[in-house]
């Protein structure tokens, strides 16, 4: 079974990566092989964020294993894309979910319903063996709700209403939104390319 480092120090994302690749990987993140790194994502598109993330830990993986890191966030048609890749600190550095969430309430409250598209994305990049990189991404269409919508999920769930259910993601569980999320999308893809390689 091969392995794949994730350029990340989040336990959860390696479960939930394990699930989407169907258990046909050895997945781990950079901490659990030892890697302490603090890596500084300043790029300008999401590819270039997962990018940096696993070129950053490539010198210290061995050459054998994948090395994997994705990026994602919101990008809203009526505020010119925004908040993409600055998703995380929308409303300033070390802010809540809840901080982002107001924040884009706030910026939205004169938007009409027909002008509040916009679309979750999500960029995986890759490190294979042999030194090869590859990025693939997942999109997602929706609308920004007028108001905090279910319980579920984290960041923006609430707010964002996919075009085919008519929910928001908070509303769907976790099973539910990742068989149509943005990052199901991206992981799908990277696995398509991953099981070439087998």
């Amino acid at each position: 079974m091969k392995t794949i480092i994730l350029a990340t120090g989040n336990p959860n994302k390696a479960i939930e990566l394990k699930e989407m690749l169907d258990n046909a990987y050895a997945v781990k993140t950079m901490g659990e092989v030892g890697i302490d790194l603090d890596i500084i994502e300043d790029g300008e598109t999401f590819e270039d964020n997962a990018l940096i993330k696993v070129r950053a830990i490539a010198p210290y993986v061995g050459d054998q294993d994948i090395i994997m890191a994705d990026d994602s966030g919101l990008s809203v048609d009526a505020l010119k894309g925004a908040p993409g890749v600055y998703s995380a600190r929308y409303a300033g550095e070390h802010v809540t979910y809840a901080d982002n969430n107001a924040k884009l309430l706030k910026e939205m409250a004169a938007v009409p319903d027909g002008e509040r598209g916009a679309a979750f994305i999500c960029c995986v990049a890759l490190i294979l063996p042999g030194g090869e990189e590859w990025t693939g991404r997942g999109t997602v269409r929706g609308t920004i709700a007028h108001g905090l919508r279910g319980a579920e999920g984290f960041g923006y769930d609430p707010l964002f209403i996919e075009e085919t259910t008519g929910q928001s993601y908070a509303e769907m569980g976790d099973a539910a939104k990742n068989k149509i999320s943005h990052r199901g999308r991206a992981i799908a893809l990277a696995k398509a390319k991953l099981d070439s390689l087998a």
